[in-house]
């Protein structure tokens, strides 16, 4: 039994934000009352909640893992250490290894090592097409039976409209979304920045905005004509975010999520070729980044998600072009939306929302509640809390961050997978993370 006391309980699905005890029992949630209900209660571990957020267990439905075939990026332990640091207590790997998740054993295989790293709950994606090349389904129900929550072939498009007609109209059946890495790769070849006159001025060759737009296009009208339902990855651009709206205006069955980066830089971090500023897709105008926050804020976006793709320093110490595409994200996705938060640009509601019950929701996930029989996923967020992200944070076994060394404010205090705390009180430099091998 534990009790955790005094906090400001935030659980958006049940529309609460009050000041609250939580009582955990047999791994689930037992009960959230007022403050001193359970006071008589003979409980093993009490915590002390005060001046801190207790709110559902954070889920990142996009992040690399890198496992199998890339562990000196990254490991399922290694990624599921950095989740529960980060305060995530469930994330959702891409497919994009070696060999792909486009066979049921290895989507076990993906299961069965983050149950033995027995911290954060891993759920795999599935590949759409053999080889993520477009041109063959992958055996999508051998894939769900083997615990796939969604299919992608992120860092690739489905260039093929039959190929993804095809795979909606499957996964509608099996009722898990297609979640999509938009982009017209004819439009985009040989790019490694947005295109504009920043592009330019540097020598690089650029990813145009309508390269995203005109696929999300694409697939909202696909998604139209199939039933199916299709998620937009990372989105990057104010046009995309209005097509994706007037899409939800109509019925259409697509959600959308959107990265910290997107939410927060522009094209100018790239500077004077800075590769932790290199990512697909690229790092936009201004412009699109406020459609985006205006896209969030208003739920047409309505995940925020890390895109998590560590990388070894020798693929990001090479000339930009050369480099490889993506970031760090999962120990500083929570404070950099809590800037938004600090700023006054985005409700704490809406905050926790966009990091627990929308991205269940999009998935179909357990958790992302405190409701009464909810597994008791919790993580309870010390929104002042000032740290740096640097080696003595980092969890992990990567460093491509453009946010690398700079101050945090706001981090996951406690977390609890299940009801067993991985992630004790944190101390200044370092926190605690103990594996829970009972997990499942």
């Amino acid at each position: 039994m534990i009790i955790v006391e005094g906090g400001l309980v935030i659980d958006p699905r049940n529309n609460r934000e009050d000041f609250a005890d939580v009582l955990v029992e047999d791994g689930i949630i037992k009960a959230v009352a007022a403050p001193g209900t359970f006071r008589s209660l003979d409980a093993p571990l009490r915590i002390d909640a005060r001046n801190l957020w207790v709110c559902p267990g954070l889920i990142d439905i996009h992040v690399h893992l890198r496992e199998p075939g890339f562990e000196w990026k990254e490991t399922i332990e290694s990624g599921a250490r950095a989740a529960v640091g980060g305060g995530f207590t469930s994330v959702c790997c891409m497919p994009n290894t070696i060999p792909r998740i486009e066979r049921g054993e290895v989507a076990q295989f993906v299961r069965a090592r983050a149950a033995a790293a027995g911290l954060a709950r891993v759920y795999p994606i599935g590949a759409i097409t053999v080889n993520l090349e477009g041109t063959q389904l992958t055996p999508l129900y051998e894939l769900v039976e083997a615990g796939c929550v969604a299919f992608s072939d992120d860092g690739e498009p489905v260039g093929s409209a039959l190929m993804m007609l095809r795979a909606l109209e499957i996964a509608r059946t099996l009722g898990v979304p297609l979640t999509c890495h938009e982009e017209v790769k004819s439009l985009t070849r040989g790019g490694s920045m947005n295109e504009s006159s920043l592009s330019m001025a540097l020598g690089l060759t650029g990813m145009p905005r309508v390269a995203e737009d005109l696929m999300v296009a694409r697939d909202i009208e696909l998604a139209r004509i199939s039933g199916g339902h299709v998620h937009f990855c990372h989105v990057s651009t104010g046009r995309s975010v209005e097509l994706i709206r007037r899409a939800k205006n109509e019925g259409i069955p697509v959600t959308g999520e959107v990265t910290p980066h997107h939410l927060l830089l522009t094209e100018a971090e790239v500077g004077e070729y800075n590769t932790n500023a290199k990512m697909s897709p690229p790092l936009r105008l201004a412009e699109d980044v406020e459609a985006c926050v205006q896209g969030l804020v208003d739920g047409t976006l309505d995940a925020v998600a890390s895109d998590h793709a560590p990388h070894e320093e020798d693929s990001k110490r090479v000339p930009f072009s050369e480099a490889s595409f993506g970031i760090l994200g999962l120990q500083t996705t929570l404070p950099l939306l809590l800037r938004l938060v600090h700023g006054e640009r985005l409700s704490r509601h809406r905050c926790i929302e966009s990091m627990t019950s929308s991205p269940a929701k999009v998935f179909g996930l357990p958790g992302g509640t405190l409701s009464e029989g909810a597994p008791a996923d919790i993580t309870i967020i010390a929104p002042d809390h000032v740290w740096h992200f640097n080696e003595a944070s980092c969890y992990s076994k990567s460093k491509n961050s453009p946010f690398w060394g700079q101050e945090m404010v706001g981090a996951a205090h406690t977390v609890m997978v299940g009801g067993a705390v991985v992630v004790k009180e944190f101390s200044p430099e370092r926190r605690e993370v103990t594996p829970n091998c009972s997990l499942k």
